[in-house]
């Protein structure tokens, strides 16, 4: 009798759509929706909150909250700087150094304004790669991009 071979994905499905979210789509807001969840499922974890305000970072600064943004980054870059720079099977040294840039910008944005720019989150595990790229078949980019929580439609309440 041959047994079946069951593929078991080493990464958390919500991870896994967080980096199709900020990678692929650019959406930070979905990029919050999905690792909040995993932070709260995961006992508040540091590391997941800090990759989190790095997307509500850019989110704020992309809706021109320059204060919002500075602060979210700042955290991030604080935290984030605390782990080893593969955590998570990601780049994390160079998403430090851009975080850490982009806070410093951020702090000067008065005096010294500057145009929005995204993000790239760097994979490092090819098992990461592969299981994002597999995700990523499965999530549909929002068009338009959700701009903050939804209510429910008023057709639907009583």
């Amino acid at each position: 009798m041959r047994r079946k071979t069951v593929c078991r994905m080493a990464y958390e499905p919500l991870y896994l759509a967080y980096l199709v979210y900020f990678n692929r789509d650019r959406d930070y807001f979905e990029c919050h929706e999905v690792l909040e969840e995993l932070w709260l499922a995961q006992e508040r974890n540091p590391l997941y909150k800090a990759l989190l305000q790095v997307a509500v970072g850019l989110y704020h600064f992309r809706n021109n909250n320059v204060r919002g943004a500075a602060i979210m980054m700042i955290r991030a870059h604080e935290v984030l700087g605390t782990y080893p720079g593969d955590s998570l099977g990601i780049d994390l040294a160079k998403l430090v150094l851009e975080a850490g840039i982009y806070a410093e910008q951020l702090k000067a944005y008065e005096a010294h304004p500057f145009p929005y720019y995204d993000l790239t989150i760097d994979i490092l595990d090819p098992a990461l790669a592969e299981e994002v790229k597999l995700a990523a078949a499965g999530i549909t980019p929002n068009q338009p991009q959700r701009r903050g929580p939804q209510r429910p439609d008023k057709a639907h309440r009583k």
